[in-house]
């Protein structure tokens, strides 16, 4: 079984984090999706809940809109809170252990805007250190990120395209999925 921690500020709005969602929610897989906005719109995280969820799984996916090259505040927030000493890392924080972390995220802009010579500059690789790094320190297994770019309408892409572009998202996060079960 596989935990889902949702982390969109906006998710009734959104057409690719949304349309992943659905495509999750209706596969076959034995999922638990905790929507932390709506869980916490006030960021007061409940720290023993959460850990609670996370020791009921074995696989955990952080499902985000890449935002200004990181991750929304309540997700950094959620971080701080659930992975605290002694329970994800410390003499004694070994619960996550061996679990599966898995980045999922969406970029609102073009690929070719995420390379050396592009607007961003930078891969988007390249801005999932922490993530990793995250992974490392906790003692659990860092999946390569799952994401897809070509989300804000603002940059120019239609709904169709985005929620297409979703689709094939949601397979690969599937498939990822059924290999680690």
């Amino acid at each position: 079984m596989a935990l889902i921690i949702l982390a969109h500020p906006n998710f009734d709005k959104s057409f690719a984090n949304k349309t992943i969602i659905e495509a999750l929610e209706n596969s076959k897989l034995d999922l638990e999706i905790r929507n932390i906005h709506d869980l916490y719109p006030d960021f007061k995280i409940n720290a023993k809940a959460e850990q609670e969820a996370l020791l009921r799984h074995q696989t955990i996916v952080f499902q985000y809109p890449f935002y200004w090259y990181s991750m929304p505040a309540i997700l950094k927030q959620w971080f701080d809170i659930v992975f605290e000493y002694q329970f994800a890392y410390g003499s004694k924080g070994d619960k996550l252990k061996n679990k599966n972390f898995v980045p999922s995220f969406t970029v609102g802009s073009s690929e070719s805007s995420y390379t050396a010579l592009g607007f961003q500059h930078f891969r988007v690789y390249e801005f999932c250190k922490h993530l990793e790094q995250t992974a490392y320190h906790t003692q659990m297994n860092y999946i390569d990120p799952i994401y897809f770019h070509g989300t804000s309408l603002a940059a120019g892409y239609t709904p169709d395209s985005i929620m297409t572009n979703a689709k094939h998202h949601a397979q690969k996060l599937i498939a990822t999925l059924s290999q680690l079960q």
